[in-house]
């Protein structure tokens, strides 16, 4: 007997979950994640007044101050590790540190706030990094077609847009899978293994 195991060790990808303040990123994690999520959630105080814009997002007590952690195994041989962004402006210095390294991103809406999302699109086009829109249904705001959410952050055709409730296992799960389907389409394109080539 040799003594080595035969246990498979997944393979670890580092997906990033992004997206503006109080949009869901926390919750998103939490909802998938086969551990117990790290969490770095601070009380909102005062200093944060006239910094921090809770316009639509009134009743939020507590912010991610650094990063959110979960992780999910889709099958014996892969492990997604799930790095959430702190929302807030003054916080996107850490977002350099979390991406690196990353295979792909969600990027969660908030119709509530939906200029809050042009930071985390900005930067990820910048990037040049495979991503998903994920509009996150919260009770009682305006619902809007997602042709319409495209347009008004004025997303290409190649960006899929979908729905989801970062509080539903499954919905959380569909954006993954989303996400790992434009993944794998990004680099199975033609453009992409030309440039790779060169």
């Amino acid at each position: 007997m040799s003594g080595r195991s035969d246990r498979i060790v997944p393979l670890a990808v580092k997906i990033v979950v992004s997206g503006g303040l109080g949009v869901g990123k926390t919750t998103f994690i939490g909802a998938i994640s086969e551990i117990e999520p790290l969490d770095t959630e601070a009380a909102i105080t005062q200093v944060s007044v006239g910094i921090d814009s809770l316009d639509g997002v009134e009743s939020k007590t507590t912010t991610t101050v650094a990063l959110d952690f979960g992780r999910i195994t889709l099958d014996p041989t892969i492990a997604l590790y799930l790095f959430g962004t702190p929302g807030q402006d003054r916080f996107s210095f850490l977002w350099d540190d979390l991406v690196e390294g990353a295979l792909g991103t969600v990027v969660l809406a908030d119709t509530r706030r939906i200029e809050e999302c042009f930071p985390a699109v900005d930067y990820f086009e910048a990037q040049g990094a495979p991503f998903v829109l994920a509009v996150n249904r919260f009770d009682g705001a305006d619902r809007f077609e997602l042709e319409e959410v495209r347009e008004a952050l004025g997303l290409g055709r190649d960006v899929p847009v979908l729905e989801c409730d970062a509080r539903q296992r499954a919905s959380v799960r569909d954006v993954l899978g989303a996400l790992m389907d434009r993944v794998i389409g990004v680099r199975a394109s033609p453009d992409r293994r030309a440039a790779m080539v060169r």
